[in-house]
């Protein structure tokens, strides 16, 4: 197979979750661009349809929107069973959902490790750990009945090292009410990596790969003095734009990537190397 070709998934069905987030409309804009079809799964469907609708008119080309519930197992299995009616197949899917509060929108107060508050740690817990596992479950198992499919976890570079508590810190506030990265947000990106070291092992023999993507944070919208701080912990001296994982996200999914599986490829301007 020539080299370009083997990064074409023409015709092939991918959920992402999250559909209507940040990142799930330019992983869907991926997905097309490489012939494939997108089905972007959210919570909310008008999210969902935006981020379908703007694929459409980027490609000319399919993409599906569904409202879906990713922490319900009946949510997932009906969503499923709907795509697999309309189109009658799924080959790929990308774990992309996540509960992620913008820098400077968490109350310092309750952002720390002493004052997390339990129902945010299991909301995001939820989609971003519970949720994954069963879009991997249940789809993973209509992938491997059909020979065989891709998943595609997303992690972060926070997955990786543990957060930069300096990055968030606010000039002239006590000790104890400094912002924090929120504990649940590094637990969910580690714990992708291993669910997907764990996935990759558990379909192997029935041609299901699962690998990771550990990106960098992206720019949109952050406080400049927050920009400030982390570019200066950056090699390439910048945060991400939106679509500079689209590539890796393709060949995660395609078979340029055919034998690779349980593996993370951190893609983060060079941050983890220091």
């Amino acid at each position: 197979m020539n080299v370009l070709d083997s990064f074409r998934l023409d015709g092939q069905v991918v959920v992402i979750t999250g559909g209507g987030g940040l990142l799930g409309p330019v992983h869907g804009l991926a997905v097309a661009e490489a012939g494939g079809v997108p089905v972007l799964w959210d919570i909310s469907l008008s999210a969902a349809e935006a981020a379908a609708d703007e694929v459409r008119r980027a490609t000319g080309t399919a993409c599906e929107a569904q409202c879906v519930d990713i922490t319900s197992q009946q949510q997932v299995e009906g969503a499923l069973a709907a795509l697999l009616a309309r189109l009658g197949r799924v080959d790929g899917l990308v774990n992309n959902a996540a509960r992620n509060p913008q820098v400077g929108s968490a109350q310092p107060a309750w952002s720390r490790l002493e004052n997390y508050p339990l129902d945010a740690w299991e909301a995001d817990l939820a989609v971003g750990l519970t949720g994954a596992m069963l879009c991997s479950r249940v789809l993973g198992e209509a992938m491997a009945a059909r020979g065989g499919g891709v998943i595609v976890n997303i992690s972060s570079d926070l997955g990786v090292i543990a957060p930069d508590q300096r990055l968030y810190r606010q000039p002239g506030l006590p000790e104890d009410q400094q912002p924090a990265k929120p504990v649940s947000y590094s637990v969910v990106k580690h714990g992708l990596i291993g669910l997907t070291k764990y996935l990759a092992t558990y379909y192997a023999d029935r041609g299901v790969r699962a690998n990771a993507l550990a990106p960098g944070g992206v720019e949109a919208g952050q406080p400049e003095e927050f920009l400030q701080r982390i570019t200066s912990l950056i090699p390439l001296g910048r945060m991400a734009r939106r679509d500079e994982y689209k590539a890796a996200v393709v060949f995660l999914l395609s078979q340029a990537s055919a034998y690779m599986t349980g593996s993370v490829i951190c893609i983060d301007g060079g941050r983890t190397c220091w």
